[in-house]
């Protein structure tokens, strides 16, 4: 059995080390143009020529949650697009949430610029019943932060493409009910695989309608930049539509240093490290679906390349 290693970006080294011990019947390597026909792929961001040269691949492990980009590339005909399941990303993502969540909902940002003028001053105590929280994808992430943000008692709503019932959660499915599910949340969080159909659905027409169209919204976006319409957030903020936004995406990344969200008082930036891949459990997943697919049994995380994840 073979195993080519293709990172685009990242130190192939560290993952051929953990794969040859978890593997240590596969003969595993980085690939370099011309390299021999391999049996499964680890990769991040490869180029079009490696999947060129790779026509027989069983299956194809990404290193990241989302897909998008290996889907946009030609895939050869057989090969198996298998996604990470977890693998310590859904814990990291449910902290960033909820510190980006509670840090708004107790206004932090007014006590840090209070503090730093030497100001002892106090706000009113805001009501959760008030601020409730709509997270949109329901996949292994986006479940386990709703449960994490219900655990601080916040009302929770999700939203999904097929119907889902997750206790205690209220659930919204499908194009019929994305308004109403907009409308009963004030907190958004996006948590979608990135695929036409989503591309973009962080516009100033969907944005407009939270909490019930009335002012206050707030966003937290950690799945995709291009989810997010930017031309269309810095006037909804501006003209209180909503009142701040918490990115860890861009549509272009590093974000340009010009960029005005580094600049707007309302906007908190992050460099997409919300949920950064844990390599040794990563290693352990994947060699763990590895030898499934050898012994000819199904493996989770398989992607459907028609819905993009």
């Amino acid at each position: 059995m073979r195993i080519t290693v293709c990172l685009t970006q990242q130190r192939h080294e560290p993952w051929i080390e953990g794969l040859r011990r978890a593997l240590p019947e596969a003969e595993v390597a980085a690939w370099v143009p011309g390299a021999p026909q391999a049996d499964h792929a680890v990769v991040w961001a490869p180029p079009q020529a490696f999947l060129d040269e790779q026509p027989g691949l069983r299956a194809l492990f990404n290193i990241g949650a989302g897909v998008d980009a290996l889907l946009g590339l030609k895939l050869p005909p057989r090969t198996q697009v298998v996604r990470l399941d977890d693998a310590g990303m859904s814990v990291q993502m449910a902290e960033y949430v909820c510190h980006a969540l509670i840090r708004h909902f107790r206004e932090f940002d007014f006590y840090e610029a209070e503090a730093r003028a030497g100001r002892w001053a106090f706000r009113k105590p805001r009501e959760r019943a008030e601020f409730p929280v709509g997270v949109m994808g329901l996949g292994v992430l986006g479940e386990r932060v709703a449960r994490a943000v219900a655990q601080f008692e916040f009302p929770v709503n999700g939203w999904s493409r097929s119907p889902k019932a997750i206790e205690g959660l209220r659930c919204f499915a499908g194009e019929a009910e994305f308004d109403a599910f907009l409308g009963a949340s004030r907190v958004l969080v996006n948590l979608l695989p990135l695929t036409e159909a989503t591309r973009g659905i962080l516009n100033r027409r969907n944005l407009s309608r939270l909490n019930h169209g009335e002012p206050g919204g707030y966003l937290i976006n950690v799945a995709r930049g291009a989810h997010l319409v930017e031309d269309d957030l810095i006037p909804l903020l501006d003209g209180g539509q909503l009142d701040g936004a918490a990115l860890d995406v861009f549509e272009l990344e590093p974000l340009p240093a010009d960029h005005p969200f580094w600049r707007h008082s309302k906007i908190t930036v992050t460099p997409h490290g919300s949920a950064r891949t844990m390599r040794a459990a990563s290693i352990a997943q994947i060699a763990g679906k590895i030898r499934a697919i050898e012994r000819g049994e199904p493996v989770a995380g398989v992607v459907d390349p028609k819905r993009g994840y």
